[in-house]
């Protein structure tokens, strides 16, 4: 007898949502999108093209994040970039970020260097929505609805060579609306990296939009990483530069601290930061703690990326 152990992830065919109700959804956010372009032509917001570049998309349902979505609000108000300030409350600040147009670089080890403009890129894309949970190495969390695809596809665009092992994202430097820029301690600009091989990971997601709508600047616009499995320092907002390179990358907070900010950074309970336990996390919205998990909870997703590296530092 065929015995089948269903995974975490999977759903019954009794559990997927009518057409109609997912197509009228989609229809109904489709046209506040349109109703709110003209609002979205303001200076430093998205353009009209880039917003409907980012509609909402169908939702995957392979990524379960097995907890509520943290309600918008929280998480548009509470987030760290230090290029608008050191506190939680930088929305305001970011809300000068100029967006449009905006464009990212692929260089490095890549078969032809090239800048493409963000809405050219997303042409050759097929978005998607991901509900995926954030671990902030500050032991905070929160479970988004993001809008975007997976990274897999903006390494097919770069065409990195053979030799090429590392990626690093670089965050914007714009000095006339960011004002952290000016504490010249910082080693700006913001970057940090990933193994190609966790770059190609099915779960690694680069996110254009959250609640159905394009990011907002305090939460990364116009384009942002996300790896799910790792603490959120490793997740670069406002991407405009992508370099593939031979050697393993610094990133920032490793330059600023290494014995606290490594390179792999994987969420682990088990291995506490120096300050502070990782045992548990407190949910934005809520602010219930609950334990923390392996990878985030998405290790059966990212675990085989690790083989063979136990003598690494790979959790923090």
């Amino acid at each position: 007898m065929l015995i089948r152990i269903r995974r975490g992830w999977e759903l019954p065919e009794s559990a997927a949502t009518p057409e109609a109700v997912v197509m009228g959804r989609r229809g109904a956010l489709g046209a506040g999108i349109a109703a709110g372009a003209a609002a979205l032509a303001l200076p430093g917001l998205a353009s009209p093209a880039l917003a409907q570049a980012v509609a909402p998309a169908m939702r995957n349902p392979r990524y379960q994040p097995g907890r509520e979505i943290t309600p918008e609000a929280d998480v548009a108000s509470y987030n760290n970039y230090y290029e608008f300030g050191t506190s939680k409350s930088v929305a305001s600040a970011a809300a000068r970020l100029k967006v449009s147009p905006w464009s990212v670089k692929f260089d490095g080890l890549v078969e032809r260097p090239r800048e493409l403009g963000l809405e050219d890129l997303l042409k050759q894309v097929r978005q998607e929505e991901r509900v995926l949970r954030h671990r902030c190495v500050e032991a905070w969390a929160m479970t988004v609805p993001w809008t975007g695809f997976p990274m897999s596809e903006l390494v097919r665009l770069a065409a990195p060579r053979p030799e090429a092992k590392f990626v690093v994202f670089e965050t914007a430097t714009q000095r006339d609306t960011m004002p952290g820029l000016r504490q010249a301690w910082y080693p700006w600009p913001y970057s940090d990296g990933c193994s190609v091989a966790e770059a190609r990971n099915e779960l690694a997601f680069i996110a254009t939009g959250m609640y159905g709508k394009p990011l907002p600047p305090q939460n990364g616009a116009p384009i942002r990483a996300l790896f799910p499995w790792k603490y959120g320092f490793k997740a670069p907002k406002s991407i405009v530069r992508v370099t593939f390179q031979a050697e393993q990358p610094v990133g920032y907070w490793e330059k600023l601290q290494a014995s606290e900010y490594g390179f792999w950074a994987n969420v682990n309970p088990e291995v506490a930061h120096p300050r502070w336990s990782q045992a548990s996390e407190r949910l934005l919205g809520s602010n219930e703690r609950v334990p923390t998990r392996i990878y985030n909870g998405y290790g059966e997703f990212v675990a085989p990326l690790y083989a063979g590296m136990q003598n690494q530092r790979i959790w923090y």
